[in-house]
């Protein structure tokens, strides 16, 4: 674990420097004054994108059983939550997204079921939305050379993304139970326990077909949503695209930030994503880093706050059990089920 912590922070700071070395190319005079022209634009680009991690939130409420359903609100917030420890922190966000679902008495092995097909729907999704730039790119005639990156890119993608929901049902479920069996250890008849247990999760949320797809119906319009920013910061520089261009920019630059899904927050990776990107529709490489830093500033405004959430959390469970400890009455957290 602290191997993996070394290369995250070795990652974070290579991303950065590859972030400063590409401003600095780009020019940084001219980068600081594409920035500034967004000025009234950037609440408009933080709504957007409260808006789409909300969506995805509702996305990720929508898999949990009707029947005790949390609230759609606490779920949100746990979205945000995630979001910020992904995009800010060298950690994983996902993982403790599951984790804080337990804080809400959700067992652990549904909090980890709901959270990998969360995952999964989220990146399927994204490899439609990237599909449907790379369609869009087509049709208006852009670089064909472009156009050939991406679709190779779709190509490496669809087999791990099947890879990954084939390891989530029964054959993924024999596999890992043929392994863990083979191990010696006295926990381990606990942790087949546990294993069982969120494959059951995992069957009882892949039954309700009909909440899966809209689950995926709703994450699809998220992405369709932030392709909003590209249209507010373009324009707000000078430079306005059509829906079409923004479409093909928003959903491939998505797409390179989930290929470079082991630095944090793709640091550098969309920088450079967003140069090539835009440079198909003659927007100047300072102009392209700004709409990179603008994102990342609305990644900032909202992020704060979601540790700032994470925090009150961690501290409210262990006040809780401290108190149960001590014989004191249990603090609520009055957001536990839907229909008060």
């Amino acid at each position: 674990m602290g191997a993996l912590k070394y290369v995250g922070v070795v990652a974070w700071c290579t991303g950065i420097a590859a972030c400063i070395g590409l401003s600095a190319w780009s020019g940084i005079d001219a980068v600081g004054n594409a920035v500034a022209c967004v000025g009234w634009g950037m609440p408009f680009v933080v709504l957007t994108r409260a808006a789409t991690v909300s969506v995805a939130g509702a996305g990720w409420w929508l898999l949990f059983p009707a029947s005790g359903r949390l609230r759609l609100r606490a779920v949100v917030l746990l979205r945000f939550v995630r979001e910020a420890v992904n995009a800010l922190l060298p950690l994983g966000g996902d993982i403790i997204g599951a984790r804080l679902l337990t804080f809400w008495t959700v067992g652990g092995p549904l909090a980890a079921a709901s959270t990998i097909i969360d995952v999964l729907i989220q990146a399927a999704t994204q490899f439609l939305f990237a599909a449907l730039g790379l369609v869009m790119l087509v049709a208006l005639g852009a670089d064909t050379t472009a156009a050939g990156i991406a679709a190779a890119g779709l190509a490496f993608a669809a087999p791990l993304l099947g890879g990954f929901y084939l390891a989530q049902r029964g054959s993924g479920h024999r596999i890992l139970h043929f392994v863990l069996g083979r191990l010696k250890g006295d926990g381990n008849w606990r942790v087949l326990g546990t294993v069982d247990a969120v494959y059951q999760c995992l069957s009882m949320i892949y039954a309700r077909r009909s909440d899966v797809v809209a689950s995926s119906l709703v994450h699809m319009v998220g992405w369709l949503i932030g392709v909003a920013e590209v249209l507010i910061v373009l324009g707000c520089m000078g430079h306005p695209v059509t829906i079409g261009e923004a479409l093909v920019i928003e959903s491939l630059v998505q797409a390179v930030r989930g290929a470079a899904f082991a630095v944090p927050s793709a640091l550098g990776a969309q920088e450079a994503g967003l140069i090539l990107l835009c440079g198909i529709f003659a927007i100047p490489p300072d102009q392209a880093v700004a709409l990179s830093l603008i994102k990342r500033a609305a990644d900032l405004v909202l992020g704060v706050p979601g540790l700032v959430a994470l925090q009150i959390l961690e501290g409210e469970r262990l006040t809780a059990s401290y108190s149960r400890r001590e014989g004191q009455p249990r603090i609520s957290l009055d957001l536990h089920s839907e229909g008060h």
